[in-house]
Parts: C-alpha cells; structure tokens; sequence
C-alpha cells in the first residue's frame, strides 16, 4: 500500500521512485530470507508482481489526481478572471449611469436594476445630457443580453451616441439613423432597442414640448398632473443594428406643467406567464395613483420587490415638467 499513498501525497516522478524503490528493497530482502529457493520462489514471485502492479495503479491515481487538480486550479483561475471582469463591468456600468442633469423647468428621476443580483451587469441603460440648441435629450437602451459583453456594448453605443448628438444638429430620428450608421460600420454585432428624445421646457406655467424616435423599445408612457395616464404608442420603426437604411419617424407630445413621462426598458413589464402588452396594462394602472407622487417615490414604487429578482435588466428615466 506504500506505492498508493505515496500516489495521494506526493508527484508522479516521486510516486514511480517511491515505488520502483520499494521494489528494488523487496528484491533485496528476498535474498536475505530465502525466498528463492524452489519451494519459496512462487510466492516471491506473487509477491513482486503484486508490487508492479500497486506501483502501477499508483501511478495512474497519481496521474489522475494530478490531472484533477490541473482542472481544478485552471476553474478556479477562469472563475476569478470572471469575477474580475464582471467587477470591472459593474464598476464601468456604474461610471456610465450618471445622475441626470439639473434643467430649470424640469425635474427628473434615475434607477437601474440588473438581472441578476450576482451578475450586477447588463445591457440597459438611461442616459440625460443638455444640447447646444438648449434642449436635454433623454436616452433609454437595452442591448441584447445580460452579461459582460452586453455591458462592453452598451457603453459603446453610449458613447457614439452621445457624441452623435452633441456634435450634429438634427432630431431624435435623425440621431438614431446617424447611430445606426455608426454601429453597422464599427461592426458591432448585435441588436439594439432605444428610444431617444428631446425636451424643451416652455415658459413657466406654459406647454413643454417632448419629441422622441423609438427603435424598437417599449413606448413611452404620459402620466399627466391630474391622474391620467396614457401610452403613447406610434408605428414602430426597425431595431438598431439591423439596416443603415431604415426609415426612422420624429413623434412630438405637449406637456402641461406636472405632467410626467416615463420612458423604460421591457424589464419593467415583464412577467412570467404573462405578454408584454399585459405588463404595460399592469404599468398604466400602476401609474395612476401615484401621479401626484414625488418622483423618486413613484419610481421606488414602481421597482418595489424587483431587486434581485427579475428575469430581465431594469432602467427607468422619469421627467416631469415642474408645475
């Protein structure tokens, strides 16, 4: 059995000396007790081959063993890259979802939710940043999946859209046809949903005017000051990433002072068992009540319950013309 605990504790060049060894000192007692002669020679016999063959399969547990621990320790370093790289994600996720700008005339209100509690990463995203013409544009993204890459993408799209707008004069359409462009050429291969829109508060006590293109997203939802509440569905235009050609449509809304629009990710109206359209039934009626709610509350509200246990990333950017 020396042969076979050697192969537990020690490497296989040590495990085959261990064992060739032992043989080599069997031998030489054989000749010290007589196990030569011809009545003892069988045995002594019986007894070597049993030595060759526990030498044997110790080297092969040894092997084996080995090979189990070179398997394991390459796990554990895959295992901890990954965590470094989801760390490194959720950190960079974290820098890229800033507070929203202060814009006088308006207030507005921020939350993600990731899909899991131990990914902490994933493809959605909101997004609020002030233009040279004085209006704010509102961003709301997902890309697809809920992983480091999703992540990696979403921070790209994030970054060549706002350098899109800030640097070209155009609509909500305008900018996403000019986003599209950008990512089929960079080669960014995956789809996109986004609604992106512009706001302009109007004089105090006055009309806001917001206008939006949506590739692909959920619609935005108008809850208005006195508790109505209203999707604000149009034809749905084309996915981005998926043609540099497609055609892209401005929508215009007005907004009365303590009206409130939310824009989201599907995340929000998903439930198991249940459609999509049966998630924003669910929203707008969740929304009513709370249309006189501060904003941050409403938004609370809305994500009660959701943390750690939603199927699908969550982000939501809230804005409300201030009465």
């Amino acid at each position: 059995m020396g042969p076979l605990v050697a192969a537990v504790v020690l490497g296989r060049g040590a495990t085959i000396g261990y064992g060739l060894a032992a043989f080599a000192l069997a031998v030489v007692l054989g000749f010290y007790d007589r196990q030569y002669t011809d009545e003892a020679l069988l045995g002594q016999s019986f007894r070597l081959l049993g030595m060759v063959v526990s030498g044997v399969i110790a080297v092969l547990a040894c092997t084996l063993r080995l090979r189990r621990e070179d398997v394991l320790a390459r796990l554990n370093t895959e295992a901890a890259t990954s965590r470094a790289a989801v760390q490194l994600a959720a950190s960079l996720q974290r820098s890229l979802l800033t507070e929203p700008p202060v814009v006088p005339g308006l207030e507005m209100a921020v939350r993600y939710l990731p899909a899991m509690q131990h990914a902490q990463v994933g493809g959605d995203w909101y997004d609020a940043f002030p233009l040279a013409d004085g209006t704010t544009m509102l961003v709301i993204g997902d890309v697809a999946g809920h992983d480091v890459a999703a992540a990696a993408i979403m921070a790209q799209a994030r970054g060549v859209l706002r350098g899109i707008a800030t640097t070209v004069t155009g609509s909500p359409a305008a900018v996403l046809s000019a986003l599209d462009r950008a990512l089929l050429q960079l080669r960014v291969e995956t789809l996109v949903t986004l609604t992106a829109a512009t706001v302009r508060p109007g004089p105090a006590g006055g009309t806001t005017t917001v206008t939006w293109s949506n590739a692909g997203h959920p619609p935005p939802v108008l809850v208005g000051a006195d508790g109505t509440v209203s999707v604000l569905r149009t034809p749905p235009d084309l996915l981005l990433g998926i043609s540099a050609n497609a055609r892209r449509a401005d929508h215009a809304a007005q907004l009365s002072p303590g009206d409130t629009v939310l824009l989201y990710t599907d995340g929000l109206v998903e439930r198991r068992g249940s459609t999509l359209d049966e998630g924003t039934v669910w929203l707008v009626e969740a929304l009513a009540p709370l249309a006189g709610r501060p904003l941050e509350e409403l938004c609370d509200v809305l994500l009660e319950g959701m943390a750690g246990a939603v199927p699908d990333d969550v982000a939501l950017l809230a804005v409300r013309v201030r009465a």
